[in-house]
């Protein structure tokens, strides 16, 4: 199967599965209100800085897909979408285009509709360095993401089934890249030593990409996999990989991922400490069904939402809101208290 028919694959499954919800973790988070929040809603500030660029709020589009020409109107209005509110974008995995350069305009049509804005390239982090430069020079990125898919590919029928060298390589390309390296998972979370690891290796940026949002392995369970069904529910649920990171003893940089379903959801993982929060699935659904002007509507309405926890948190601005306590609970203590992680200092800030 070539690599553009299994975009439009990805995306077909993607929007036929049901959605998985209340598991990852972020009901195990509870923010504490705050009645007397003395703030001002015209003063509140939801902007913040990812990789040297400004942002209006601390958001982004993850790589959702590219590499046929079906889907390069997905790729434009998300583009334009994300310009005109001021969040983040990643473009979906640029290896077809590698391959063929015919279909580099559906990628490289995010940079034409978004020339200003904080756009990430992406491929697999078994990618070599000179393919790494042709996936930052085709769309002029700010950076780059590697993602980690070992879960997805050995349920692939044409799946990488070899991960030796994989961490020497993404040392090689995060010292030689001429842009930011951030390592992703695709929806099986990562564990804090993973994360610290990465760290040693130069990664400065990483996403956790955890369990409950997109289903990859379910995906290709569904195209006729190999044991992928089998598998659909392993990972680390987004909420709890997230607190790892946040504790594995390194200075980085934590984009949570994941199951992202809600405003609220945002300002958890914010609160615990993400520098930027990322959703796929939800702003593909909202493109599908109500269009480039529904999409931009609803982005409007997570910043909104974010600002009305940051009133009732009593938090001016998102430094402030990393400061908030926040009490966890449920499945996601216990495993971070067995994991010897002090839960308590989050509550009692």
């Amino acid at each position: 199967m070539t690599r553009k028919k299994r975009k439009l694959e990805h995306i077909r499954y993607a929007m036929e599965l049901p959605e998985v919800l209340h598991h990852s973790g972020f009901a195990d988070l509870l923010l504490v209100h705050n009645a007397l929040p003395e703030l001002d809603w015209d003063k509140l500030d939801t902007s913040c800085s990812f990789m040297g660029k400004k942002l209006k709020a601390p958001l982004m589009i993850n790589a959702i897909t590219g590499g046929h020409s079906g889907v390069l109107g997905i790729n434009r209005e998300l583009a334009r979408a994300a310009a005109f509110t001021g969040i983040a974008m990643a473009v979906g995995s640029q290896r077809a285009a590698l391959d063929d350069p015919a279909v580099r305009d559906t990628f490289s049509v995010a940079r034409e509709f978004n020339p200003e804005g904080l756009l990430l390239a992406n491929l697999s982090a078994l990618c070599t360095l000179e393919q790494a430069l042709e996936a930052v020079e085709m769309i002029n990125a700010d950076g780059i993401q590697l993602y980690l898919n070992v879960n997805q590919e050995l349920a692939m029928p044409e799946g990488e089934m070899n991960f030796s060298g994989v961490l020497e390589n993404i040392r090689n390309l995060a010292a030689n890249l001429p842009v930011p390296v951030l390592v992703k998972e695709v929806g099986c979370g990562m564990a804090r030593e993973t994360v610290a690891a990465l760290a040693d290796a130069g990664v400065r940026y990483i996403d956790v990409s955890g369990w409950g949002g997109t289903n990859f392995a379910a995906i290709e369970g569904r195209r006729g996999g190999k044991g992928g069904i089998a598998l659909e529910r392993w990972g680390i649920p987004t909420a709890i990989s997230l607190l790892e990171a946040l504790n594995a003893g390194k200075t980085i940089s934590v984009v949570a991922s994941g199951g992202v379903r809600t405003a609220e959801d945002a300002a958890k993982a914010l609160t615990a400490g993400a520098s930027l929060v990322a959703l796929a699935g939800p702003f593909l659904r909202v493109l599908k069904k109500r269009g480039p002007e529904g999409l931009v509507h609803y982005i409007g309405e997570l910043i909104s939402g974010l600002k009305r926890v940051m009133m009732l948190t009593g938090a001016s601005h998102m430094a402030a809101l990393a400061r908030r306590p926040l009490v966890i609970t449920g499945l996601t203590a216990a495993w971070l208290k067995r994991r010897g992680i002090d839960i308590d200092c989050y509550a009692r800030r």
